[in-house]
C-alpha cells in the first residue's frame, strides 16, 4: 500500500512539474505548451513506474556490479583520453576515439563486473553496517528443514539468534513439492509452507526472502553453499550430503539431526526407568519399550508385560550407526510373575 501511495504521489507530482516545462517551453512551442507539458510529465511517470515494476524481480546484486564497472569503465576511458590530449591530432578524430573509448570500456567495466561480482565484498548488499562489537548471525534455511518443521518450534524458544534467510530457490522448491501429484510429497511441500508462514508470524524472529538465485547453477544444495559464502552465513539443514558438501568448501553448517542426537537423555548401568512395555522383542521373552525420544529400550523377560507400565534397570547402553539402544532388565521380576502359558 505505500507503494501504491508513493507511485500516485510521484505521477502528481510528475505532471505538476511536466505543466511547468511547458509554460517555460511556451516560447518554443506552436499551440498547446501546457498541455503538452502535462502530457510529458503524467506519460513520463507511468513510464518510470512501468520500467520500476518490471525491474522487481532484478537482481540487486547485479544492478550494484553493473553499476560499478559502468563507473570503473568511465573512469579508464577518462584517464586515457586525458592521456591521448598529449598526442597532437585533428579535433574531430580525438572527439571520435573519446566516444569509442568511453562506449568500449564501459562494456567491459559492466561485463568483467558482472562476471566477477562474487569477488566484490563492497557490493551495496552485502555491506553491513552493524557494530564492531555486535555480529548478526546469518542462517540460512533449506528445503528440508523446513519441511522438518522443528526449526519453528526451536525458533520459538529463542536457542537461535541472528536472521533467517529463505532463498527463492528454496521457496520455488517448496511450491513444486505442494504441487507434487504424489499426495505424500504434496503434503510435505505443504507443510513446509505452513511451517514458513508460523516463523514469519513470530515477531522475535527476523526473516528474510533473498531474492538471489544463481542462474549458472542448476542442482539447489550448490546454490545454496555459494549463498551461504557469500553472506558469511551459516546453513541450518538436517540433509546429510548437504553437510558434506557445505563443509567441505568450509561452510559452517547447523544440523538438526545432530543437534536432537545431543539432547538425547544421558541413561547410565544402573539406573531406574519407568517404561511401558509396547510389543515383543527379536529374542526369547524379550520386550520392547521407547523413551520419549524414540529411543529403544530391549527388556529381558517381558513379552507378558506387553501394554503394562513398569520399572526397570539398565544394565548397558550400545551406541550405533543407526542410532542408541537401551538394554534392561526388571528391577524386581517378583512382582512380575509369568503364567505357565506364557512360559
Amino acid at each position: 500500500m505505500t507503494l501504491l501511495y508513493i507511485r500516485v504521489f510521484f505521477t502528481i507530482l510528475s505532471t505538476v512539474v511536466g505543466y511547468y516545462i511547458g509554460v517555460l517551453l511556451k516560447p518554443f512551442l506552436p499551440y498547446n505548451a501546457e498541455i503538452f507539458g502535462i502530457t510529458l510529465g503524467f506519460g513520463g511517470a507511468l513510464i518510470v513506474i512501468f520500467l520500476e515494476t518490471a525491474l522487481r524481480r532484478a537482481s540487486i546484486r547485479n544492478l550494484s556490479a553493473a553499476v560499478f564497472g559502468l563507473v570503473f569503465g568511465f573512469f579508464m576511458a577518462w584517464l586515457l583520453t586525458n592521456v591521448l590530449r598529449l598526442i597532437p591530432m585533428d579535433p574531430r578524430v580525438f572527439m571520435s576515439l573519446q566516444m569509442g573509448l568511453i562506449l568500449v570500456f564501459s562494456y567491459l567495466g559492466m561485463v568483467i563486473a558482472m562476471r566477477g561480482k562474487d569477488e566484490f565484498n563492497l557490493i551495496v548488499p552485502y555491506v553491513k553496517f552493524t557494530r564492531q562489537d555486535k555480529r548478526e548471525d546469518i542462517i540460512i534455511l533449506d528445503t528440508s528443514v523446513i519441511i522438518d518443521g522443528r526449526i519453528a518450534d526451536i525458533a520459538q524458544t529463542k536457542f537461535l539468534e541472528g536472521r533467517f534467510v529463505v532463498p527463492r530457490f528454496v521457496l520455488k522448491e517448496l511450491q513444486q513439492i505442494a504441487d507434487s501429484q504424489d499426495s505424500l510429497k504434496r503434503n510435505r511441500g505443504r507443510r513446509g509452507l505452513d511451517v514458513l508462514h508460523k516463523i514469519q508470524k513470530d515477531t522475535h524472529i527476523d526473516v528474510m526472502i533473498q531474492e538471489e538465485d544463481f542462474q549458472e547453477i542448476q542442482e539447489v544444495d550448490a546454490k545454496l553453499v555459494k549463498l551461504a559464502k557469500l553472506l558469511s552465513a551459516k546453513v541450518l539443514t538436517n540433509d546429510f550430503n548437504l553437510n558434506k558438501i557445505a563443509s567441505l568448501q568450509g561452510v559452517q553448517v547447523l544440523n538438526l539431526n545432530d543437534l536432537a542426537s545431543a539432547l538425547k537423555p544421558v541413561v547410565l548401568p544402573g539406573e531406574e526407568l519407568t517404561v511401558r512395555i509396547t510389543k515383543e522383542g527379536k529374542e526369547y521373552n524379550q520386550g520392547v519399550a521407547y523413551l520419549d525420544d524414540g529411543t529403544m529400550i530391549v527388556v529381558d523377560n517381558t513379552r507378558h508385560l506387553i501394554g503394562q507400565t513398569i520399572k526397570v534397570l539398565i544394565t548397558s547402553v550400545l551406541q550405533t550407526s543407526a542410532g542408541r539402544m537401551i538394554f534392561a532388565k526388571l528391577e524386581e521380576p517378583e512382582k512380575y510373575p509369568m503364567s505357565k502359558g506364557k512360559r
